[in-house]
């Protein structure tokens, strides 16, 4: 199976700090690492949360605190690539927004070998444009790695009809359609990749990746966080 894991910043750095936390990356590389060793094909795109968030630079237009925040993704690749292969795990970056030694630009047939030869590929860059989040950029990378699913790493166990932090009676939702998720406003992915998905076709899982072994749970088939269906 081919699938997509979509990270956010703060499972490099830990929620609301920033930076690189060795505890969070050392965790990170094991839930990976156990399901690379499990046959499962692995492509990941990383935000940049922990680096810079658009948001923070109020100073700068969009366009280029969103260019900043690019740049911030691939510092968050090439920091994991070191990690992950000191753990032996064999891994690719693949962008178009830059040229360094460690980075490749995106290229089908090469994305396919590393693939096939099991390596982890790492996109980084988001979609290569500005005013594009990399939830949309996750959903481009797996279309184009032939991913089944996508897997949304976030610190909730799934899909609420409302924030489970602020309201004890949200209730979970273990499934839903695409469309669905867009006509009650889900926030767990964007509008624009959550249409992406729908038109490509892609399922989505939500699940919590700071539980242990979830991520080879949701996997397995078993029956952990909350499923988005094509319509």
């Amino acid at each position: 199976m081919r699938v997509l894991v979509k990270l956010s910043g703060e499972a490099l750095s830990g929620e609301g700090k920033k930076g690189f936390d060795p505890e969070k990356i050392s965790y990170l590389t094991s839930e990976i690492k156990k399901v690379v060793e499990k046959g499962y094909r692995i492509g990941i795109v990383v935000g940049a949360g922990n680096l810079f968030r658009g948001s923070e630079l109020k100073d700068l237009s969009k366009e280029r605190a969103d260019q900043i925040g690019l740049l911030g993704t691939v510092m968050n690749a090439v920091y994991l690539k070191d990690c992950f292969e000191k753990e032996g795990l064999k891994t690719k970056i693949f962008s178009q927004i830059v040229n360094l030694p460690d980075v490749e630009s995106i290229n089908y047939d090469s994305i396919e070998s590393a693939i096939k030869n099991n390596f982890v590929l790492i996109f980084a860059g988001g979609t290569s444009n500005p005013f594009f989040t990399t939830d949309t950029a996750a959903v481009l990378r797996a279309r184009e790695m032939k991913a089944q699913i996508i897997v949304k790493a976030t610190k909730v166990d799934g899909i609420y009809d409302k924030d489970p932090k602020k309201f004890p009676d949200a209730r979970k939702i273990e499934h839903l359609t695409l469309s669905e998720a867009m006509k009650m406003g889900i926030e767990v992915m964007d509008a624009e990749a959550f249409a992406l998905c729908r038109k490509l076709g892609i399922i989505v899982k939500v699940i919590n990746f700071f539980e242990p072994n979830s991520l080879l749970k949701v996997l397995r088939g078993e029956n952990i966080g909350s499923t988005v269906l094509p319509d």
